[in-house]
């Protein structure tokens, strides 16, 4: 089955078998708009001095040398692996724990990466938008309204959030919603709302989690 792949992944011809396609080619040469990478050091992000031109990767853990990855996508009927990387999600009880997210072109999943057990799987099409702060930092959330939300952080956030809204618009035909906000709502639970507050402080940005 051919299967569209997003416009900055974009080869000649799709595969014509079943095999997993995991996009690992690199991109030079794209321009961030002055963002800058980000650490997250005792509450607040501090800057670096990053070059304006970085390297879209996509397959930052080579998930082919993962078995129970491949089995697990090879299950579910996925095509292509757009990204996979390691980052920091953010539960509902305020807990930190590292994560793989793992984007394909039908879905959003997190796994365990000591484990590569899977702890969530999300449709493309479930996602409604993702919220970000309109300073320089590595959060993001992921709001899908049939279930609770996830909120995350990545030093390559803007290339996440470039593939996801390419892959949603490939997979359903829709702009996948961004919003910019300073502070923002998400459900960190079945019944719990908080809200991710941003302050910009001298040399990085402070970042507040309250339940509402």
């Amino acid at each position: 089955m051919s299967v569209r792949q997003p416009a900055i992944f974009r080869r000649q011809c799709a595969p014509k078998d079943n095999t997993l396609l995991v996009i690992k080619r690199r991109r030079s040469g794209w321009c961030l708009n002055g963002r800058e990478r980000n650490e997250i050091e005792n509450g607040v992000k501090v800057r670096r001095n990053a070059s304006l031109h970085r390297e879209y990767k996509g397959d930052y853990i080579d998930v082919p040398s993962h078995r129970n990855l491949m089995k697990i996508l090879q299950r579910q009927g996925d095509k292509q692996v757009l990204f996979a990387d390691k980052l920091l999600k953010f539960t509902g009880t305020g807990k930190i724990k590292q994560r793989i997210l793992l984007i394909t072109n039908v879905a959003v999943y997190i796994l365990d990466p000591e484990t590569d057990i899977l702890r969530r799987q999300i449709a493309l099409v479930a996602v409604e938008k993702m919220c970000l702060s309109e300073l320089s930092d590595n959060f993001f959330a992921i709001i899908i309204p049939t279930e609770y939300d996830l909120l995350m952080a990545s030093p390559r956030k803007t290339e996440i959030v470039t593939i996801l809204g390419e892959a949603t618009k490939s997979s359903s035909n829709y702009e996948l919603e961004m919003v910019f906000s300073n502070s923002f709502q998400y459900n960190a639970a079945a019944e719990m709302v908080k809200e991710v507050q941003f302050e910009e402080v001298e040399g990085g940005v402070r970042t507040r989690i309250v339940r509402k």
